[in-house]
């Protein structure tokens, strides 16, 4: 099978972290790997035999899409099933199979703005939702062949080194530098506890890190505080952390989480619903810092982590197969 996966850019992030992950599967499995993206710092981490095909597919623009459609249909005979995953990238192969009649799917990364940017999904042959608070959320915008397909764990470089509070006092964050990703509110419970002894190592780029390095700044944290950028290396970061913050209040299914869950470290997460089939009790509310405070101070005093279970999930594995499944049903129908 030829595949051509749609991402609009290849920096950091969830979604291109689940093509990473899957396209070294689908590889050994004996399929051709087409990329189309703008482009990012995590290109150079994919396997030489995916081919990348560089086109501005991140661009909110008609005129821009036009051409991207443009130029893939002139390739279209090189694929035999278009994968998209965002909404831009599900346009342009909406468009390009109205042209060559080449199917496309896509998968749901996100609880997406519900507006008419997701007119595209009813026309896909078919919808992967990540999750079922996913496909709840944009049930009226899918197709009729839709399904819940959840993010699987991977098996990590690295486990836990079994160090945590009050042995080794780091807390790690880890995701995207964006609003959804709710690290103000760690800081801003964080904030209230400098008589604690802690420290917080932030992993990721995006565009509210300068806004949350000024806010660091304004809470007095900066020397506790340690934003580091992108990094390749995360299961090293979470094996010698003693702790995961997951703050985030929108997501499909957090990569993060299950990656940190297959790794081992104890994680503090937020009640989104997503996460609600893993837990056995009570999570952190969303974007509460006095709630967040106090499970962290609870936490520093030798309390538990939040009550997340791996042994609910499937493997990433497992998960390619499936997808691979429902492209054949794509191709056969």
């Amino acid at each position: 099978m030829r595949i051509l996966h749609m991402v609009p850019e290849f920096s950091n992030g969830g979604v291109e972290r689940y093509v990473l992950r899957l396209a070294p599967i689908q590889l050994t499995h004996g399929h051709q790997v087409f990329l189309a993206t703008a482009g990012g710092i995590l290109e150079a981490q994919l396997p030489p035999e995916v081919q990348v095909i560089h086109l501005p597919v991140h661009r909110k623009n008609p005129i821009t899409g036009l051409y991207c459609t443009f130029c893939m249909a002139q390739k279209h005979k090189e694929w035999d099933i278009i994968h998209a995953h965002s909404r831009v990238p599900a346009w342009i192969a909406w468009w390009t199979s109205a042209l060559t009649d080449i199917p496309w799917i896509m998968t749901a990364h996100s609880t997406y703005s519900l507006n008419a940017g997701l007119a595209p999904l009813k026309h896909a042959r078919g919808v992967m939702c990540v999750s079922d608070t996913v496909r709840k959320h944009l049930a009226d915008y899918l197709p009729e062949r839709t399904i819940t397909l959840t993010n699987g764990i991977r098996k990590p470089s690295l486990y836990w080194e079994g160090k945590g509070f009050p042995e080794n006092p780091r807390f790690l964050f880890v995701g995207r530098l964006a609003r959804p990703k709710g690290l103000d509110t760690a800081l801003k419970a964080l904030g209230g506890l400098k008589d604690r002894n802690w420290s917080l190592d932030v992993v990721g780029e995006g565009p509210q890190r300068a806004e949350w390095e000024a806010l660091t700044a304004e809470l007095g944290l900066q020397d506790r505080v340690t934003f580091h950028g992108f990094r390749e290396d995360v299961d090293a970061w979470m094996a010698k952390s003693g702790c995961l913050l997951f703050t985030s209040f929108q997501e499909g299914m957090p990569l993060t989480v299950l990656e940190a869950l297959a790794v081992g470290i104890p994680i503090l997460a937020s009640d989104m619903d997503q996460l609600l089939p893993l837990a056995s009790g009570p999570l952190i509310p969303q974007r509460n810092v006095e709630a967040w405070r106090e499970s962290i101070a609870r936490f520093l005093d030798g309390g538990g982590a939040s009550p997340l279970h791996a042994d609910r999930l499937t493997t990433f594995e497992d998960m390619a197969d499936q997808i691979e499944a429902f492209y054949k049903e794509i191709l056969e129908n």
